[in-house]
């Protein structure tokens, strides 16, 4: 079965892709915020924007979602985060979903939330 890997990273960062389609199913890696000076409201909507690119680029959409992983640097900052999120969410097909918090590789990023879903 054909394995398609979307935005492959390169230079002195992990060596990882960004996003994994094999067959029906589509795996998003933990993705982070861009601007990193954004609140945790900012950077969860730019990470959940960044999910819905790469699920259309793997031809799926948020409602096709099987599985969430969501680190937080700080659990103060729950409520607001998990507020964008569920704005975000499908209500009619929400993934099973975790949540924790976690030492992030870089001390402005706020958020990590990594996806699977299906085709």
């Amino acid at each position: 079965m054909l394995v398609t890997r979307i935005e492959k990273t390169s230079g002195s960062g992990p060596r990882m892709s960004r996003c994994v389609v094999k067959g029906d199913m589509v795996y998003v890696a933990g993705l982070t915020a861009s601007d990193r000076s954004a609140d945790i409201k900012g950077q969860t909507q730019q990470i959940l924007d960044k999910i819905d690119d790469y699920l259309s680029q793997a031809g799926t959409d948020k409602t096709k979602l099987l599985q969430a992983n969501l680190w937080i640097t700080d659990m103060a900052n729950f409520s607001a985060m998990n507020e964008v999120w569920n704005a975000w969410v499908d209500p009619e097909n929400p993934p099973v979903r975790a949540c924790v918090k976690a030492d992030l590789a870089v001390p402005e990023l706020l958020v990590e939330i990594m996806v699977t879903a299906y085709k």
